[in-house]
């Protein structure tokens, strides 16, 4: 397998893994760590110092700046947007040591126009809805709405949402609660 580089789009990163694409007006720069199989929609960017694990989809124009790893198979939406500095100035320049970092678990989704802000970590298997700005730490299953996003439920590796008893209706896999502040675990998981 090789990597795939449109004529348009800019890898500088020597750490690419085969069959990952990079699309039109894409950058992702020098030091960032890409997977096995990515997917980096046009116009989005990937700094220094990312780390992007297997299979991740990071559609049009996603910003993921220093500090962010995501583990395999997570989804970031169209116009997704990381932050790495709780106060920036522009006149302050902040080496990196002082930048927070932020972790998306495996398999967590980030809807269109998703903000997060930097020093937290995105549960396995959670879905952040369109829009939500995530400010502290997604419980694993975990759906997210609004600004600041707050739960309004629980949702299936499959992306479907659970019902009361924590049973997915569309794959029948069942859940338990490990707390409010882990969230849940599929049975067998």
């Amino acid at each position: 397998m090789t990597v795939f580089v449109h004529p348009n789009g800019l890898c500088e990163s020597a750490d690419v893994g085969d069959g990952t694409r990079v699309w039109a007006f894409a950058h992702v720069m020098a030091g960032a760590k890409i997977g096995r199989d990515c997917n980096i929609g046009g116009g989005a960017f990937v700094e220094s110092n990312v780390v992007l694990g297997d299979n991740v989809t990071v559609k049009n124009n996603v910003l993921v700046f220093e500090g962010v790893t995501c583990e395999n198979d997570v989804f970031l939406g169209p116009n997704a947007v990381f932050t790495n500095d709780l106060r920036p100035r522009s006149h302050q320049k902040l080496g990196r040591e002082a930048l927070l970092a932020t972790l998306v678990c495996e398999g967590a989704t980030l809807g269109a126009g998703t903000v997060v802000v930097c020093g937290i970590t995105i549960g396995r298997h959670s879905f952040a809805g369109a829009g939500a700005v995530l400010t502290a730490d997604v419980p694993a299953h975990a759906f997210m709405v609004g600004n600041p996003a707050r739960r309004k439920g629980w949702v299936c590796r499959c992306g479907h949402r659970l019902d009361a008893r924590l049973r997915c209706p569309e794959c029948g896999t069942e859940h338990r609660l490990l707390s409010e502040s882990e969230g849940l675990t599929a049975t067998g998981e």
